[in-house]
């Protein structure tokens, strides 16, 4: 009797377990599908959020006197706003963290064109970039979404706090003006490709690899089959291609640069990118704000597409390999376009 009564207790211990788990996953899940059924544009008031930051600080070194005087100046002023709001020009803030396939262009495609029909001239548009490159079309794609803006002649800054290197400078190069921390890295106007082959370990395996094309050039190096010099010889002249392209591009924007000394595929730092021509000016993206904050109302304008469960995992999955592949390319200091 004392054996069934234990085991009944452990039963019901586990049970409860086991209940309290599959609760805790459920309300995960549904929590999960809210948040992934959201999708839309969602704008903040950064001039708002610095002035109520300032507002707090000053509160909490203040006296009791001086908040006083403080906060009745503040009345004063609003009141006067509202009889005679001051029409300051707007500067949008968009944000763009890059990866090998450039996943952030869905939400950039969006943001410019919320930004574009109300943006005039009079405004300006600030990009935070941090991108090391990656996949040329995509990258290509993301670059032509920034030149939207500047066919509409609204001027289009870019900030670099970390990384514009390869596909990232791609982007960088369309803006008016480039603005780079003293430790940035810009640059990397260069094309690579590489994949490992197999076809040694399957000769050796017995294991024969059969390909058959239509079209002499469908495909030229591969993984599987036996590369010749004339593959090799194919994708250089692909690649020098893109590379010409690549340069074509950023000559377009910045015609003053001495393009046969930067597209070597080399990096730079900021202070020497500057010296090169590849930026314009020293300086974070915290300084810049804070300094356009008094002549302009800054709005960071983003764009939040609905995730579903699947994209959410292989999501994950990108992410992993994407820190695998720029804690190697930080090693290597060498980013490229193709992978």
């Amino acid at each position: 009797m004392d054996f069934l009564a234990d085991y009944g207790l452990f039963l019901l211990k586990a049970m409860t377990i086991v209940f309290a788990i599959i609760a805790v996953i459920g309300a995960a899940a549904s929590a999960g599908r809210k948040v992934a059924s959201q999708e839309g544009l969602e704008v903040e008031d950064l001039s708002k959020k610095y002035r109520e930051m300032a507002a707090a600080l000053k509160a909490a070194v203040s006296s009791k006197k001086e908040r006083k005087s403080v906060a009745k100046e503040e009345k004063n002023r609003a009141k006067q706003a509202a009889k005679q709001p001051a029409k300051k020009p707007r500067a949008f803030i968009i944000d763009f963290k890059g990866d090998l396939k450039a996943s952030g262009v869905d939400s950039l495609r969006e943001e410019v064109s919320a930004v574009l029909s109300v943006a005039t001239s009079t405004d300006q548009v600030v990009v935070r970039l941090d991108n090391h490159g990656g996949m040329v079309h995509e990258h290509g794609l993301a670059a032509s979404q920034l030149a939207r803006i500047r066919d509409r002649e609204i001027p289009l800054i870019v900030s670099v706090d970390k990384v514009a290197a390869s596909g990232g400078y791609l982007m960088a190069c369309v803006a008016n003006r480039i603005y780079a921390a003293p430790f940035a890295i810009l640059g990397s106007i260069g094309v690579i490709a590489q994949l490992p082959n197999f076809n040694r370990m399957l000769d050796s395996h017995g294991v024969d690899f059969e390909q058959v094309m239509a079209g002499e050039y469908k495909r030229n190096v591969t993984m599987f089959g036996k590369n010749t010099d004339e593959d090799r010889a194919k994708l250089k002249e692909e690649l020098e291609d893109v590379h010409r392209l690549f340069k074509a591009a950023v000559s377009k924007y910045r015609p003053t640069l001495d393009i046969s000394k930067v597209a070597t595929g080399e990096h730079w730092y900021g202070t020497r990118a500057l010296e090169l021509g590849l930026a314009d000016e020293i300086r974070t993206s915290d300084e810049l704000l804070g300094e356009m904050a008094d002549q302009y109302d800054l709005y960071r304008v983003h764009y939040k597409l609905r995730q579903p469960l699947q994209k959410r995992i292989m999501s994950g999955v990108d992410s992993a390999l994407e820190k695998a592949d720029a804690a190697g390319w930080r090693r290597r200091f060498d980013s490229s376009l193709p992978r």
